[in-house]
């Protein structure tokens, strides 16, 4: 398989084709909802004593690495809460008239969904905070001395804004979330019931060893294990069988991925490091020019998980391959 096709297949980030199947595959309720107990406990405690008190509830701020089901959770909130959810993203609400739009159009209590907040332009980003404070926003009418401002009042209604860089949020739009909270990776226990969940609704047998093979490589990420059960599944498919372990070995094999989860994109990175360079250190921006890909792509979607495995480590002066990575490189006999 080609670098960028196998890259592409173990990146979180959400791409047009995977729509289609999370939508099918997502949790609609709390009892649906795996792992994040201690996210999930908050946000079921804050949703009932909203309910209850028969109040919007407050606004919430989830952050953490893409593909860990921010989407999702607004989804089961909208549900528990028995209101509409609408959603948007940071770069889609270019213009101030696109925000006002949106919220206008909000009925009492209804959840409005932004993910990529961070990505919000200043000058909506300033329009939304009397929206999140006095529900109310002002609208400027006309040009030069003939102009005048209108102030439209909104029903009490929940901004949920997502984000993968919490830091990039201004202070101001921060402080105004009355609920942070921040989902962390899976374990591979999650994302096993994840995947039987997801099997059964896609109607594969299975071996519980093979799945435990896909959730090995999965990253800790449901986005990426179900995008490799629907791989993996085609093979099956192909070859008329259930998902046993030689076949999930085979198949992963052929898209490119190792036992340790690693992809032919994170052993190029790995390789150039240890052969190239000696080990390191070295420089991101020399890495991304090396390998032709863009810095914040290795940064905030390869190198995470490389450092979770201990396989690189960061230094004053650049990136350095560990010991173990070498171990690993001289192992598998891509070094």
């Amino acid at each position: 398989m080609a670098l960028e096709s196998t890259k592409n297949l173990m990146d979180p980030r959400e791409e047009d084709n995977d729509q289609e199947l999370e939508i099918g595959l997502r949790p609609q309720s709390w009892d649906d909802f795996i792992g994040q107990d201690k996210v999930k406990k908050n946000l079921l405690v804050y949703s009932r004593a909203a309910k209850k008190r028969d109040e919007s509830l407050d606004h919430v701020l989830i952050y953490g690495p893409p593909g860990l089901g921010k989407t999702t959770l607004a989804g089961v909130l909208a549900k528990e809460l028995g209101v509409d959810c609408r959603i948007s993203s940071g770069p889609a609400l270019a213009r101030t008239g696109d925000l006002a739009s949106i919220l206008t159009n909000l009925k009492r209590g209804d959840i409005f969904f932004i993910d990529e907040i961070h990505r919000l332009s200043k000058i909506v980003e300033e329009v939304l905070y009397s929206a999140m404070e006095d529900f109310a926003i002002d609208i400027v009418l006309g040009k030069g001395p003939a102009a005048k401002t209108v102030r439209l009042n909104l029903e009490p209604f929940t901004l949920i804004g997502a984000t993968t860089k919490a830091g990039s949020i201004s202070a101001p739009l921060r402080d105004r979330f009355g609920v942070v909270e921040r989902l962390n990776f899976y374990n591979q226990s999650d994302i096993l019931k994840i995947l039987k969940n997801a099997a059964e609704k896609m109607e594969i047998e299975y071996d519980d060893q093979a799945l435990k093979l896909i959730a090995k490589a999965s990253r800790g990420t449901p986005r990426v294990a179900n995008r490799l059960l629907k791989r993996v599944r085609d093979f099956a498919c192909v070859n008329e069988q259930s998902l046993t372990v030689e076949l999930v070995n085979s198949s992963l094999l052929s898209l490119g991925i190792d036992h340790n989860g690693l992809n032919s994109f994170d052993r190029a990175l790995l390789a150039i490091m240890i052969n190239k360079f000696k080990g390191g250190p070295v420089g991101l921006d020399t890495l991304a020019a090396a390998l032709s890909e863009d810095r914040e792509t290795i940064e905030d979607y390869t190198e995470p998980y490389l450092l979770r495995l201990g396989l690189i480590e960061k230094t004053n002066r650049g990136r350095k391959a560990t010991d173990q990575a070498r171990a690993w490189a001289h192992e598998d006999g891509w070094q």
